[in-house]
């Protein structure tokens, strides 16, 4: 079974929806046979590659909300994130471009496959939510991608160059073509698509009936009949 997952490393619900269907993965008891390739998501691909403002000054223009109202909106998001085990510090989260991050994140597949995208995908996401990073500093992110286990070298590489920048834009075309409008966005063996964050119990349901589709039980038919096995014919 393969789960593709569209988001952007300052989604706050991206980072609450990957814990939920990783906690339905562990219902599910079939964990290590799933394959979860992330795929990118620019939410705002005009935004500053050296961001000068908090993202509550980005919201509360965008929305139209004072100061007070944007406060509450992230407390409600930080409540909700804290119940999946997360701790952000969204106050302090600058606003900020990502498709070098996600340009990271394609190197990460491209040098480890699923595995090692999956880790360097969580560092990020931690950086930014609970440690409040600047994910569009070159030198943080080649920090965090080290850490989690890519080749400086390489990371250097990629971002002194427009590397798998196509291949972002394409992850975004595929997206927009599967009609979604905003992240996380979840297609499971290309066939079930999940928007949003959903409660982990709505993942539970999807992975369980994709794991069954693709796993068909054979339905034995006249169990009763006369057969010959390893021991003989029954006479």
């Amino acid at each position: 079974m393969k789960i593709e997952i569209w988001s952007d490393v300052v989604c706050p619900w991206c980072y609450i929806g990957k814990r939920r269907i990783e906690n339905a993965l562990a219902e599910l008891g079939h964990a290590d046979e799933v394959e979860v390739h992330w795929r990118s998501y620019e939410l705002d691909p005009g935004a500053p590659v050296e961001p000068t403002q908090p993202t509550s000054v980005m919201l509360a223009r965008k929305y139209g909300q004072s100061p007070a109202g944007v406060q509450q909106m992230q407390d409600r998001v930080e409540a909700v994130a804290a119940e999946e085990g997360l701790v952000y510090r969204l106050s302090e989260t600058l606003h900020l471009n990502t498709v070098d991050a996600h340009r990271v994140i394609h190197l990460a597949h491209a040098e480890g496959g699923n595995e090692l995208q999956g880790r360097v995908k969580e560092a990020l996401l931690e950086a930014y939510f609970t440690q409040a990073r600047n994910l569009a500093d070159h030198a943080v992110l080649r920090e965090v991608a080290v850490a989690a286990g890519l080749d400086g070298t390489r990371v250097d590489e990629v971002l002194a160059s427009r590397e798998f920048e196509a291949d972002v834009r394409a992850d975004v075309e595929q997206a927009q073509a599967y009609g979604a409008t905003g992240v996380p966005f979840f297609v499971i063996d290309q066939k079930y698509g999940v928007s949003g964050a959903q409660p982990t119990e709505v993942f539970t349901q999807v992975l369980e009936r994709a794991w069954s589709e693709s796993h068909p039980t054979l339905q034995t038919v006249g169990a009763d009949g006369e057969v010959c096995g390893p021991d003989g014919c029954a006479i």
